[in-house]
């Protein structure tokens, strides 16, 4: 069978440009930790806004899309039934679009907030307590979610109903570059952003959830963190999802995305049973009130009086993680999508998406939440003294059969590592071919190519070290993507005009 060609200018470009990222990183960390932190402050402050604006006009949107005349539409031909089973589409885009990093950081984020609430509550006060359960979720909900659908519909639009023979990120742009728009320059600006977003988004999740694996295997083993350890984490990481997308969709990435569901269903519901469940209930339902009641106050608060640095150290964080994997999760979820509808696919992504990342929160945030209340263990206390990673660990450690359970804690986020880049390693690949049709997949060699220039990244921000440096990289990765973003609505209203009903 003969293989998709290459698109050898964005092959090279965006793995030179991986490459490059990485050089300053190493060999000068603290002026280049500076120099992209003070990025950030500039970014956040002055063009923050503008995420939380696109935000709230992308579910708008896809909310109008979805029950409007156009939600029947099928991607594919009208007698294309979904290639894969409901559970099956939902665990890839699952895993595809949140990473072994949900892992990390719904244990801990409330622990953030809980001395440094939002709105001007008292500190540790229940106010406190109830805005800190309820922002880790808000921030992993309905808006990430929803950028991630409105890339997928605008890809998966033209590339099923208009067949264009790219599934890349300009086809998102189709009705404005025109019929050969991909090749154009901007469309392979567009593309090359798009990669360069993912490697920084990707490199980031990853420089988060490799110390927390290490710190885990570390506490097992009697052995102690080190860079060096971290780095064979990494290295087999990079083992397992570089194998499964070798393997491909059918053998490799589906297999892998549905036994990471069941091993997480068993780890969730472990630490549900074993802690304190009634309470774990009641917080949750708790949160979803809050949430519910407080959706559109957090959705456009923007603290301009104030200034309290919350929103930008948290939620433009956040909304600058889903923007740069907006795209790449949009190829992805376009080529797993053929014969859905565009109102099945925006549903079942707000809602489905929103569920999975929130089950974690209302678990493992708030077994962790209860350690803290009872004085079994100081998570605020453990997060300042030794970080995230260890702290992540010392929660797990505390579960009965605490060995056990950290040993299932690291074999699902192995797992999940894998699944998340495997299907980011396929986005790459697929976006550096120059021409794909429905059913094919990039050659194997190119899959495994970026499966390894994947792990550069974080090896070397793990190097550098510190949370900020993962916060930076990824809202300037994200900059340009704000910019796709906004065209692409444009560009699917334009191609939803032009339909023949």
């Amino acid at each position: 069978m003969k293989q998709p060609r290459i698109d050898g200018l964005l092959f090279v470009v965006a793995s030179a440009a991986a490459v490059l990222v990485c050089i300053p990183l190493g060999l000068i960390p603290e002026r280049a930790e500076q120099f992209i932190s003070q990025l950030y402050g500039w970014i956040s402050t002055n063009v923050g806004v503008f995420y939380q604006l696109f935000g709230i006009s992308a579910i708008g949107f896809l909310l109008w899309l979805a029950f409007s005349r156009h939600g029947h539409i099928r991607l594919g031909g009208d007698a294309d039934k979904p290639d894969y089973s409901l559970f099956s589409w939902i665990g890839m885009l699952f895993c595809a679009g949140t990473g072994a990093s949900l892992l990390v950081w719904s244990g801990v984020e409330w622990a953030y907030y809980i001395d440094s609430p939002p709105f001007g509550a008292e500190p540790r006060s229940a106010e406190a307590i109830a805005w800190a359960t309820s922002y880790g979720p808000f921030h992993w909900g309905v808006v990430a979610w929803a950028f991630y659908a409105l890339s997928t519909i605008a890809i998966a639009y033209p590339f099923y109903v208009n067949k264009v023979p790219h599934l890349r990120a300009s086809t998102s742009l189709h009705a404005i570059l025109g019929s050969h728009g991909e090749n154009s320059l901007i469309g392979r600006l567009v593309d090359l952003a798009a990669m360069i977003a993912l490697l920084g988004g990707a490199g980031s999740s990853l420089g988060v959830i490799a110390p927390t694996i290490a710190a885990s295997f570390a506490e097992l083993t009697g052995m102690s963190t080190s860079f060096e350890l971290e780095f064979a984490v990494m290295a087999v990481c990079i083992g397992l999802f570089g194998a499964s997308v070798y393997m491909g969709l059918d053998k490799g990435i589906k297999r892998l995305s549905d036994l990471n569901v069941y091993l997480i269903l068993g780890l969730l519901a472990f630490v549900l049973l074993a802690g304190p469940s009634l309470f774990i209930l009641k917080t949750s339902v708790n949160t979803v009130g809050v949430m519910l009641q407080n959706f559109v106050r957090m959705i456009t608060w923007t603290d301009p009086v104030e200034n309290s640095g919350f929103v930008e150290s948290w939620t433009i964080f956040y909304w600058a993680w889903w923007i740069a994997f907006a795209l790449p999760i949009g190829v992805f979820v376009t080529r797993i999508s053929r014969g859905r509808s565009i109102r099945q696919v925006v549903l079942g992504m707000l809602a489905f998406g929103s569920m999975g990342c929130w089950v974690f929160y209302f678990v493992l945030g708030n077994y962790s939440l209860s350690l803290e209340l009872n004085n079994i263990m100081s998570v605020t206390g453990s997060l300042t003294e030794h970080g995230m990673y260890v702290t992540v660990e010392n929660v797990i450690s505390t579960l009965p059969l605490g060995r056990w359970a950290l040993t299932l804690f690291i074999v699902v986020s192995v797992i999940s590592v894998a699944t998340t880049y495997d299907s980011a390693s396929y986005t790459l690949a697929s976006t550096a071919t120059a021409e794909i049709q429905e059913g094919d997949n990039p050659a194997r060699w190119h899959r495994v190519w970026w499966a390894l220039i994947l792990g550069l990244l974080p090896i070397f921000m793990m190097f550098v070290g510190g949370l900020q440096i993962i916060r930076s990289g990824v809202l300037v990765a994200s900059l340009p993507i704000l910019v796709v973003g906004v065209a692409m609505i444009f560009s699917l209203l334009k191609s939803l005009r032009g339909h023949n009903e």
